[in-house]
């Protein structure tokens, strides 16, 4: 960026700003990550900027596309929408396939964090045949990854799992560990829906050493909430002779309940440190369900009431939809 500033060059001084704004965005400072991308699309002009020689793609698509992602942990997750419609479009009109690449990838991404399946189905299939008929092997191995998350979210779990664990070896194949703490969250997640808690826990470890490896802290918070919920669900009680979990009354014991509450509780600061109100909402609806749990319903309701009104867009969202009903269950039975 100094360098930059230093000759006066609108075009170097927007790929200035896209690579900070990117590494920002990797280390959590969403805030200042949304500054720098911002800037980064408006001091871009493609009439006056020849296609850099270092890469095919379109700093505009890239910029978009993660812009979108950090709107989202910002918790702006309809802006964030628009910002990936936004790219998808302007990949599709320059008929450039790398570019398409890119900009379907990180839409599957974006509506992972959305939890839109179906929308992330579509998007994921189109990078796959995109990436299959033009030789993207990195494009295809994330795109492997995602129709894996797809398919386990809509309960297909053994074959979703089975394809995340394929696209995450081919990636790691590659040679590169960016992104495999999100990677990892979405399988630790798929575990822990088929009760392989073990499993889930093992992968959440690699991932918050991946993480410290790297210095790769903008999910760090979500690890940490997922670490929580997998260590209450990996201690419930379980029946004497069968020694399957008790589906009529689980109960976590004392002692996993505490350590889920410290993950739940380190979660939040995290994210409240790094400004991720879409992450903060979902720890604290981990959190608060434990809190009813133990009666502290007042807690509950206060946390959950004081993070759910910070939110302006995103009200159709899975999250927001459950913290709502969160919300108004916890209040029934106070009122």
């Amino acid at each position: 960026m100094r360098l930059v500033q230093g000759v006066q060059n609108q075009d170097l001084l927007s790929q200035a700003h896209r690579a900070l704004g990117w590494t920002l965005y990797f280390l959590g400072e969403f805030a200042s990550a949304r500054t720098h991308v911002e800037q980064a699309i408006a001091l871009y002009d493609p009439p006056k900027h020849p296609r850099l020689p270092v890469g095919t793609y379109d700093p505009r698509v890239d910029c978009l596309s993660y812009g979108a992602w950090i709107l989202w942990y910002l918790g702006y997750p309809d802006q964030g929408l628009k910002r990936s419609y936004e790219a998808v479009a302007l990949a599709t009109e320059q008929s450039r396939p790398f570019n398409l690449a890119i900009a379907l990838g990180f839409a599957t991404l974006f509506h992972s964090l959305r939890r839109e399946e179906p929308a992330a189905r579509e998007r994921t299939e189109a990078v796959i045949t995109l990436s299959t008929e033009q030789g993207f092997p990195y494009w295809l191995a994330w795109g492997t990854i995602m129709r894996g998350w797809a398919l386990a979210e809509q309960g297909q779990m053994e074959e979703g799992i089975a394809q995340m664990q394929q696209g995450l070896v081919a990636r790691r194949a590659m040679g590169t560990e960016v992104g495999r703490p999100q990677w990892l969250a979405l399988l630790a997640e798929a575990y822990g829906k088929v009760r392989q808690t073990k499993a889930g826990l093992a992968v959440l470890a690699e991932a918050l050493a991946t993480a410290d490896k790297i210095r790769e802290r903008y999910h760090e918070a979500e690890l940490y909430r997922l670490k929580g919920q997998l260590t209450l669900q990996k201690s419930e009680v379980r029946g004497p002779k069968s020694g399957v979990p008790n589906t009529q009354h689980p109960t976590p014991s004392t002692q996993a309940k505490a350590e889920a509450e410290a993950c739940f509780l380190k979660a939040i600061k995290i994210a409240r440190r790094q400004s991720a109100k879409s992450l903060e909402l979902r720890a604290v609806m981990s959190l608060s369900r434990l809190w009813q749990q133990q009666g502290k319903k007042n807690e509950a309701r206060q946390l959950l009431a004081e993070i759910y009104g910070w939110f302006t867009e995103g009200f159709d969202t899975k999250d927001l939809q459950e913290a709502k009903a969160l919300l108004e269950g916890v209040s029934r039975t106070l009122d």
